[in-house]
């Protein structure tokens, strides 16, 4: 084993690698750029280095200073995590031209699989069955649509050099081919630097599973099975699960064969993962399923297949860096009940999954029989310079029905404030009939996005719950709060007015059942009062006399930024009288304008904001009071 290992990665897998390494006894090294100068990984990583600025391009993703970093630390090799560097093979190169021990996989292998025509050329040489299209030379508009029309709509158009779900556009008819085809240009070209596509069937009720391999110097290579990763919003993975669904022996054994085929195709060494799609319309079927690209590294979804096979897949990478050999044979390995993993990012369901940033004032993640692995701690600031996800909640059980109630229930009991995540989502999607049946493919979400995406109004289970800690607190002898009598012959109940964000309702205050209780939880943050209920996060407190006069939800004429973003018009000055409805001020984001309006006639009281500055999500930039 090797004495020390630095990691050119950060966050969450950053921590998991430390978390094995040192286990192993192996000296830990973290490179961090100034924004994550105060990040968990860093403290917790036995010598850490900076290497830059916040933006990756100038710190994470600088080969020299990694190596920079290696010399100066003494590392004897270096980890890339997943993404950055992990699939860039000239780096590979230059690690090991250093005299440094790659823990990832060969140069060469990352280069076949690199470009997705390429690797389907070869695994089609290699006799790994691959989705019908187009990978010709022939670049040019007409010769795509022609061979689009010959493959047969609806198709996707997919970058060559693509991944993440860029640069991929479906096309149902040959009308609407040609704008696609210029739009995934563009995007392609600039995520890629590389405008170059490929034609594919689109499979009409896909299924995204992936099989785990991995290979030694020594010329065996495994697998660990499959994953599903089926549950996708706009192409990105939102719940893994190990094993996949409605999969059998039988359909096991040839997918999981000809991923081994697939890894041997390029001499594979370390852990790497063979996708493909499957057209599940007639269930999971051995002639319905075909490669579609390698990750040559380990995969953001390890953590379930280690649930469900007890082995440490960083371990084994370290080891197979090493040269040692396998840690277990095929025979060795099998498959231990059922695994699911949910993505918590920060961002806001109800905007559009607009990312969500600012400090991290309060976070609670889930205990017990949870595995929780966080880039972050509260205190904390999210940027906009990294991926918003805070952690992955991964839990294991018996079997499928179990586990997905474990992780609707984990990720209901998610607590963080202000930053809005995807956790009330998170939960329905884990305890929706459907997705407990099975009945799942990539358009899931999709379908059930009405029952799935919170609403912006609090539900009537919110409305209670936030009556309840109210009149719970000292604001309970606040008259405006309390507003009628009693229930004769019955409990003492109380219908209580309470502020929720902007809006005031009424609600009764009767007393709760235990597990109605158990459901929520407040705390009190800078004079705010919050509550938490199954994964939702929602302001509130007692309302205010002018309030409780208008009636029904009326705003506080406080107006806070509904998503971060740049302030490019400020129409209003400090004093100034408005009507209902006018133009206050203008913020830009994500490309696009959103006017702030005055809530009704009056003055405004405060204002804090200029043209030109960036604020983060929910800050009051605006605040109008009623004139007199």
């Amino acid at each position: 084993m090797m004495e020390s290992l630095l990691i050119a990665n950060r966050g969450e897998i950053a921590r998991r690698i430390i978390r094995t390494a040192r286990r192993l006894g192996v000296r830990t090294i973290a490179v961090y750029s100034e924004a994550d100068a105060h990040a968990p990984f860093v403290g917790e990583a036995d010598t850490a280095l900076c290497i830059g600025p916040a933006p990756a391009r100038e710190s994470y993703l600088v080969p020299a200073k990694i190596l920079a970093a290696a010399a100066a630390s003494g590392a004897a090799g270096i980890h890339p995590g997943y993404g950055f560097l992990s699939e860039n093979a000239a780096f590979a190169e230059a690690v090991a031209a250093a005299g440094l021990i790659w823990v990832g996989a060969p140069a060469a292998a990352i280069r076949a699989m690199g470009l997705k025509d390429a690797a389907k050329s070869l695994m089609s040489r290699a006799g790994v069955p691959v989705t019908p299209g187009y990978q010709g030379e022939d670049q040019g508009g007409a010769a795509l649509q022609q061979a689009a029309g010959a493959i047969g709509y609806p198709v996707l158009i997919k970058a060559v050099a693509g991944g993440g779900g860029k640069g991929m556009r479906r096309v149902d008819e040959p009308e609407s081919f040609a704008a696609a085809l210029a739009s995934c240009r563009r995007e392609a070209a600039a995520a890629f630097g590389d405008e170059r596509v490929l034609i594919e069937k689109y499979i009409q009720a896909p299924r995204h599973i992936e099989v785990q391999v991995f290979g030694d110097a020594h010329g065996l290579i495994v697998h660990l099975f499959e994953r599903d990763c089926s549950l996708q919003r706009r192409h990105q993975k939102v719940i893994e699960e190990a094993p996949a669904p409605g999969m059998d022996a039988a359909t096991r054994e040839f997918i999981c064969g000809i991923a081994v085929k697939a890894a041997a195709a390029v001499n594979y060494v370390g852990a790497g993962t063979i996708e493909f799609i499957a057209d599940a319309s007639e269930g999971l079927r051995a002639d319905r399923i075909w490669f579609m690209e390698m990750n040559t590294r380990l995969q953001v979804e390890h953590p379930v297949t280690e649930a469900i096979t007890g082995q440490d897949l960083v371990e084994w990478q370290l080891r197979v860096a090493c040269g040692e050999r396998l840690p277990r044979t095929q025979a060795e390995l099998s498959i231990d009940g059922w695994a699911m993993e949910a993505r918590l990012y920060a961002e806001n369901p109800t905007a559009g999954f607009l990312p969500s940033t600012g400090p991290l004032e309060h976070l609670r993640l889930p205990a017990g029989d949870v595995r929780v692995d966080s880039g972050v701690a509260e205190g904390d600031e999210i940027t906009g310079f990294y991926d918003p996800m805070l952690a992955k909640l991964i839990v294991h059980g018996r079997n499928r029905p179990a586990t997905a109630r474990q992780l609707a229930a984990a990720c209901a009991a998610v607590e963080v404030w202000p930053v809005r995540t995807n956790a009330a989502f998170l939960s329905r999607v884990a305890a929706a009939p459907a997705f407990v049946a099975g009945h799942i493919d990539t358009g899931f979400i999709e379908r059930h996005a009405a029952a799935l995406i919170p609403a912006t109004a609090p539900g009537e289970a919110v409305v209670r719950a936030a009556a309840r800690a109210l009149v719970e607190g000292t604001e309970a002898a606040d008259p405006w709060a309390r507003l009628t009598g009693f229930r004769a012959g019955g409990p003492s109940q109380f219908e209580v007015a309470v502020a929720i964000g902007d809006a005031v309702h009424l609600a009764s205050a009767e007393p709760a059942a235990a597990s109605e209780v158990a459901e929520y939880s407040t705390t009190l943050l800078h004079g705010e009062r919050v509550l938490f209920w199954r994964g939702e996060a929602w302001r509130f407190g007692p309302p205010t006399s002018d309030r409780i006069a208008g009636g029904g939800a009326v705003s506080d004429g406080g107006l806070r930024s509904p998503m971060p973003g740049r302030i490019v018009n400020v129409a209003v000055r400090r004093g100034d009288t408005v009507s209902k409805g006018q133009t206050l001020l203008a913020l830009e984001a994500m490309k696009m304008e959103h006017a702030m309006l005055a809530p009704f006639d009056g003055v405004v009281a405060e204002l804090t904001v200029a043209e030109g500055d960036q604020v983060a999500e929910n800050v009051t930039l605006v605040r109008i009071i009623k004139g007199s």
